[in-house]
C-alpha cells in the first residue's frame, strides 16, 4: 500500500515538473494585465491581437504550407520506401531500416546545421524551398516507422490472388494493397504533419532571411521581450499538437484492438 502510494506520489511530481509551466502559460495567454506576476482579469485581447498581428499570420501561413507539403510528400516517398524495402532479402532489408531509423535518432541540431551545410555547398538559396525540402528529408523516417509494421503483417496471398484472376498490378495494388497499409500512412502523415508543425531547431539553421514559420517567430519575439500575444500564440500551438498526437494514439490502439480480436 505504502509502495503504491509513493509511486503515485513520485508520478504526480513528474507530471507536475513537466506540465506546469504549460499551464502557467495557458492562464497568462487570458490575463487582462500585462505582469506576469498580477492577475488582472480574464480577457480574449490577445488572442485578438495575435490575429491581427500580419507578421504572424504570415508565419502561419508558411508553417501550414510547409507542414502540409512536407508530410504529403514524405508519405508518398515514405509509402514508396517501405514497399521496395520490405521486397528486399534479409540483410539489406535490416541495412536500409537501421539507416532510416538514424535520423530520428539524430540530434535535430546536428541535421540542421548538417542540411544548411548541404544547401551552402550545392549554392542552393535558404528560402521556403530550403526548408521544405529539410521537413520532407527528417518526415520520411516517421512514416516509414508508421508504414512497414502494416506492410510486414500483411497477407500477401490475397495480392497474389489478384494476379490470378487477371487484375493488373497497379489494380491490385489500389484496391488490396493501399486500403490495407492507409491507416499506416495516415498514422504517418498526422505524424509527420505534426514534428513539422512542431520543428524549431532545423527551420532555424535551414531558413533564409525574412522567412519564418511559428517557431522561429517565436523565438525571434521571445529575444526582444516577452509579449502576452506571445503566450497566445503558445498556447494554440500546443493545443493544436495535443489535439493530433491524441488522434495518432487513439488511431494506434484501434488498430492494436484490431490485430488482438484478429488473433483472437
Amino acid at each position: 500500500m505504502v509502495k503504491k502510494f509513493f509511486s503515485r506520489f513520485y508520478l504526480g511530481l513528474i507530471l507536475l515538473f513537466l506540465y506546469a509551466p504549460i499551464f502557467i502559460l495557458i492562464i497568462l495567454s487570458f490575463n487582462k494585465s500585462k505582469s506576469r506576476s498580477r492577475w488582472g482579469g480574464f480577457t480574449f485581447t490577445w488572442y485578438r491581437n495575435l490575429f491581427q498581428d500580419e507578421a504572424i499570420m504570415e508565419a502561419l501561413t508558411n508553417t501550414l504550407i510547409i507542414a502540409l507539403l512536407s508530410a504529403f510528400i514524405a508519405a508518398v516517398i515514405g509509402t514508396c520506401a517501405c514497399l521496395a524495402i520490405n521486397n528486399m532479402k534479409k540483410l539489406p532489408k535490416t541495412i536500409l531500416l537501421g539507416i532510416s531509423n538514424v535520423p530520428m535518432m539524430n540530434a535535430d541540431i546536428v541535421t540542421g546545421i548538417s542540411l544548411m551545410l548541404l544547401f551552402i555547398a550545392l549554392n542552393y538559396p535558404l528560402s521556403i524551398s530550403s526548408v521544405l525540402l529539410s521537413h520532407i528529408t527528417f518526415n520520411i523516417p516517421y512514416v516509414i516507422l508508421s508504414v512497414m509494421p502494416r506492410l510486414t503483417r500483411q497477407n500477401t496471398s490475397i495480392y497474389e490472388a489478384a494476379l490470378d484472376l487477371g487484375a493488373t498490378k497497379s489494380y491490385a495494388f489500389f484496391k488490396i494493397i493501399l486500403p490495407d497499409i492507409f491507416p499506416g500512412i495516415l498514422s504517418g502523415f498526422l505524424l509527420a504533419f505534426t514534428m513539422s508543425l512542431d520543428d524549431f531547431v532545423i527551420t532555424y539553421f535551414t531558413k533564409g532571411a525574412g522567412f519564418d514559420t511559428l517557431s522561429t517567430i517565436i523565438y525571434t519575439e521571445v529575444r526582444k521581450g516577452i509579449k502576452p500575444e506571445m503566450y497566445a500564440l503558445s498556447t494554440l500551438l500546443f493545443i493544436s499538437i495535443l489535439i493530433l498526437l491524441v488522434l495518432i494514439n487513439r488511431r494506434k490502439d484501434k488498430e492494436h484492438g484490431e490485430k488482438s480480436f484478429g488473433n483472437a
